[in-house]
């Protein structure tokens, strides 16, 4: 997900399961939620890096020892924290990845809501203790599926919505058209990213 405010740009969790983001050029920040492969992928922040020698990386401490395991300052931002990236406000919410099974996979993971308005969980279904203005909620994975995340959503009551974490899915008509009939008509904007990947709000 990239994030363009006022002047300054914030890629999100560069995984192994996209490439674009190895291209892209005049990113201010990286923000990472958590460390797993599909959100945290080395090759990737290096080729970013080299792209972008100015980048910032935000993140969490586990993320944080990590990344210094490969010489890579990261500035930490944990729950209840929060720091001026430019001139995007960026706020750290919730502790821990939603559960696979048990403990498996039961990683540190930071939520992070972007100037008071887009709300970011990560790998988790967090809900933070303010008004959300839009939400990118996710969609599937090992630890969730079509009915939480809807409840999710609900459950926020954002004004708009946008679906991430849909790498799973080899076709998204079917699940974003059931998104739209059961999430617009609480009155929640619900935004089908397939049909449009660049949202301007």
């Amino acid at each position: 997900m990239l994030i363009e405010d006022n002047g300054t740009t914030i890629l999100t969790d560069p995984g192994l399961y996209t490439t674009a983001q190895n291209e892209i050029q005049n990113i201010d920040f990286i923000v990472v939620t958590h460390e797993h492969g599909d959100h945290l992928h080395l090759d990737s922040v290096k080729a970013i890096m080299t792209n972008n020698p100015n980048v910032k990386i935000i993140s969490n401490s586990a993320v944080a020892a990590i990344l210094k395991q490969k010489q890579i300052d990261c500035e930490i931002v944990e729950d209840g924290q929060q720091i001026q990236a430019g001139n995007i406000l960026v706020k750290g919410h919730g502790t821990k990845h939603a559960e696979i099974f048990e403990e498996f996979g039961q990683v540190l993971n930071t939520g992070y809501f972007f100037n008071n308005r887009l709300f970011y969980p990560g790998d988790a279904l967090y809900k933070p203790n303010q008004e959300v203005e839009i939400l990118a909620f996710p969609t599937a994975g090992s630890w969730a599926n079509v009915k939480e995340s809807v409840l999710y959503v609900l459950d926020i009551k954002p004004k708009k919505c946008f679906p991430v974490h849909d790498g799973n899915f080899k076709s998204f008509e079917f699940l974003y058209r059931t998104y739209d009939k059961v999430i617009t008509p609480k009155g929640i904007e619900f935004i089908n990213t397939e049909k449009k990947n660049i949202i301007e709000i």
